[in-house]
């Protein structure tokens, strides 16, 4: 399973609660979109999980800024993910991210509502905040693999989720993936 966060915004602590929880600790791969805002909510985090990678955003401190970089590629469940905070150009600024990494998901924060947008590119995925919602639905997402798992052609594809934090669903949503091998940029 690969789950996704953003927009922690703690001085200390995760936030993650219910299925949140679950999700972060049973993850093989964890994707943060950034905003911890703190070095200690960045620690909770990285307690919680077993594999983290993430990236900083607009509210993080120096301290979370000097550990994460502003953007990277995750290979993970033969799908490669694009992950920034925030892009500017909104969703074709987000598409022309993706672009230029190869991505098949482009993984964002920042407006702290979820939302799936599937593009000719790409798909672009913003989990929501699961701790900070300001108005929207408190959100994050989780991704596995389908029923019928690998095509012929080489392609995996993952069933996706957008959830609240107590596991009501949001919007289902379907990736499909020709990475080969699970690395990070």
């Amino acid at each position: 399973m690969i789950a996704i966060f953003s927009d922690t915004h703690r001085s200390r602590g995760h936030g993650l609660e219910g299925e949140a929880l679950t999700a972060a600790r049973e993850a093989d791969v964890v994707i943060h979109a950034g905003d911890f805002t703190s070095a200690t909510a960045l620690e909770a985090f990285q307690d919680e999980c077993e594999v983290l990678y993430a990236v900083h955003g607009n509210a993080d401190s120096a301290a979370v800024r000097d550990r994460l970089p502003t953007a990277r590629v995750v290979e993970a469940g033969g799908v490669r993910f694009a992950v920034t905070h925030r892009r500017d150009g909104g969703e074709m600024g987000r598409v022309m991210f993706g672009r230029s990494r190869d991505a098949d998901v482009v993984v964002s924060g920042h407006s702290h509502r979820p939302t799936v947008v599937e593009t000719e590119d790409c798909l672009l995925v913003n989990p929501g905040s699961h701790a900070d919602p300001r108005g929207n639905r408190p959100g994050f997402a989780v991704l596995e693999e389908a029923v019928d798992g690998e095509h012929t052609t080489g392609e995996t594809r993952l069933a996706g989720e957008l959830r609240q934090p107590d596991g009501t669903l949001v919007e289902s949503f379907e990736v499909t993936g020709t990475a080969t091998a699970d690395q990070t940029e």
